[in-house]
């Protein structure tokens, strides 16, 4: 592994929105295991003697991040523009704070992508999605609502592919498979920050943050370079459509009810590598150094008792396995 230069949470928002989150113990369905199980199947046979190529994972803050390697690069909720909401603060975010993306922002950082993978409809996660997209020409997956919801913010229609969990997607130089999983609740209610879908009809452009809805919320698995990624969003996760799941590396969120992170390692089988994602407090500069809103900790402590390597990327910083 290379790495290269490129707090406590509090609100009841904050532990809403971040990534604070219970275990979800709902079940996905027998068929909805039966397929995952296809999909693992399929991608091990594709993967079967495939040579192992460096992986580099770049942060752009939050669970915003850029996956590259032998020339191609997936994207999972490319959010930069990162406006001020007051998430983690004693207030909470303010559900009335416009919607913002800033292109100048972006085209700093972004420069090429051939997917486009959205996990959930958040502000903090969707909002420069269209504009990416139309520059990178990159696919974008997402549910029936977060697909909507880009098309009310006038994301290309063309480049958007509806998917559910079960998916097994190959691209060239990489493949996509997607599970079904869950949002991070927190608080006594266990509840999260604007829950709610947007099925059928494209619903009015989005303005404020309330208007972007959770949706449902995707895991998925990247593979890339020989490398099996688990990319999770927030510390929520279904555990029968993750049972005995096989990756190399888990892009893991810190937060939710106590012990999260440790039945999700318990949950998927051992795995070699944590990074931890959507842990900085996002209404500080991107250029600046990531504060931690209080959840690394316990992340570090999880990963750590699991046998896990802990690895840490600070903003614009890279890490290559």
């Amino acid at each position: 592994m290379t790495l290269s230069r490129r707090g406590m949470l509090a609100g009841a928002t904050a532990a809403a929105v971040g990534a604070a989150g219970a275990v979800g113990l709902r079940a996905a369905g027998s068929a909805d295991a039966a397929q995952g199980g296809a999909a693992q199947t399929a991608a091990a046979q594709a993967e079967a003697g495939a040579e192992r190529q460096p992986v580099e994972f770049t942060w752009w803050g939050n669970h915003a991040w850029q996956i590259r390697s032998g020339g191609k690069v997936v994207l999972t909720d490319p959010w930069l523009t990162r406006f001020h909401t007051g998430t983690y603060t004693a207030e909470g975010a303010d559900p009335k704070t416009k919607i913002i993306s800033k292109p100048s922002v972006i085209d700093r950082y972004v420069t090429t992508a051939d997917a486009i993978l959205v996990h959930h409809g958040h502000y903090d996660h969707l909002p420069d999605v269209p504009y990416i997209a139309r520059k990178t020409k990159a696919t974008v997956l997402g549910n029936e609502t977060h697909l909507n919801l880009l098309r009310a913010l006038r994301a290309p229609s063309e480049q958007l592919s509806q998917v559910t969990g079960g998916e097994y997607l190959p691209f060239e130089g990489f493949t996509i498979e997607v599970f079904r999983s869950l949002h991070s609740c927190g608080g006594t209610r266990h509840q999260f920050a604007y829950p709610g879908t947007r099925p059928g009809a494209v619903p009015p452009k989005p303005r404020t943050i309330d208007d972007l809805v959770e949706g449902g919320t995707l895991a998925y698995v990247i593979t890339i370079g020989g490398l099996r990624i688990l990319s999770l969003s927030t510390a929520g996760f279904d555990p029968v459509a993750l049972k005995d799941l096989q990756v190399d590396v888990v892009l893991a969120a810190p937060g939710g009810e106590p012990g999260v992170m440790d039945r999700l390692l318990q949950t998927i089988k051992p795995v070699k590598t944590v990074i931890a994602t959507h842990w900085d407090d996002f209404d500080q500069p991107l250029e600046k150094p990531a504060i931690d809103w209080g959840g690394l900790g316990k992340l570090r402590a999880s990963a750590t008792a699991a046998g896990s390597s802990f690895v840490v990327v600070d903003h614009l910083q890279s890490t290559t396995l």
